[in-house]
């Protein structure tokens, strides 16, 4: 594998000293949602031609990506992250148009409803009613995989369950990049990784659970994923970094997933930050990943 790039070596200190300082501080959604709209504007673009529009999905609306020539049968259902309190479709839309410029599918991200305002369950309902919108405008499952990243990770899984629970046709494959699969928060690399971490601190972790759970227990597997039975899903994939605080939340899940006989492929990045294939404009390695994902729809989602 080929070591950390110059621009990675550059990134992480930029973004403990501005990104892990601004989270560990800002207390308001609100102004978490400010700043990460303005920041998405200013640091993550999407290729040349790509379309984007807004079109109605179920409960509520979806922005649609797709690149020049898409291929409108292949569909990609992406949960963004945020911490069920901020971000949105749009945040995340460089990443998905790079994504979908690979696999020449059609993108579609529900915007879904976040916290405190609107608490548990109605991110992973509002998921579940988009999943079922998608089916009944025609798309076909098979040529569909559903992903997300960080929260949105976690309820794409959650998503997952909740269809093989309902004996619903299932997708492709699912992915996650960095995926949040336990609002508990138990696992090993909370502590270990707390200073490595160079995005998310731990120590607000709480704050963001007591936010979107408001009451509602930890262990429900719809919120925490890693609680979820899998059995029959199709094959999932997850990457997450080596110096995240979410490290084991990917790695047990992976753990979770072959114990129920499902194929699942994890890869472990060295030193990259939470969520890395957000920054595909500056690090070649973010654009190494959204290659393999790539590949990895395409085997899934082929009609030969």
């Amino acid at each position: 594998m080929p070591g950390l790039s110059w621009q990675a070596r550059l990134l992480n200190p930029y973004l403990r000293l501005t990104e892990k300082t601004h989270l560990s501080r800002a207390k308001a959604p609100e102004k978490l949602r400010r700043s990460f709209d303005l920041k998405s504007r200013v640091f993550f673009h999407a290729p040349f031609g790509t379309r984007m529009d807004w079109q109605t999905l179920g409960p509520g609306r979806a922005l649609h990506i797709a690149p020049q020539g898409a291929d409108e049968g292949l569909r990609v259902l992406y949960f963004h992250g945020g911490g069920y309190v901020f971000g949105n479709p749009r945040t995340h839309s460089a990443m998905l148009g790079t994504l979908v410029q690979r696999t020449g599918a059609v993108a579609v991200l529900p915007e879904y409803p976040l916290a405190p305002e609107a608490p548990f369950p109605a991110a992973v309902d509002h998921a579940l009613a988009a999943y079922y919108a998608c089916l009944a405008q025609g798309m076909d499952p098979s040529r569909l995989v559903m992903g997300g990243d960080s929260a949105g990770g976690g309820l794409a899984l959650a998503l997952l369950a909740l269809l093989i629970a309902d004996g619903a046709p299932l997708p492709a494959g699912t992915f996650a990049f960095s995926p949040l699969t336990d609002l508990g928060f138990t696992g090993g690399s909370m502590v270990s990784n707390a200073r490595e971490d160079v995005v998310l601190p731990a120590h607000r972790t709480s704050d963001m659970a007591a936010h979107y759970l408001a009451g509602h227990r930890v262990d429900d597997p719809r919120a925490t994923p890693l609680k979820a039975d899998f059995r029959g899903a199709p094959d999932v994939w997850l990457t997450v970094g080596d110096t995240e605080i979410l490290l084991d939340d990917s790695r047990r899940m992976a753990a979770r997933l072959k114990a129920q006989r499902v194929s699942v492929t994890l890869e472990v990045a060295h030193n990259l930050p939470h969520v890395w294939p957000l920054f595909h404009n500056l690090l070649p390695e973010a654009r190494r990943t959204l290659d393999m994902l790539s590949i990895w729809i395409k085997a899934r989602t082929s009609t030969r």
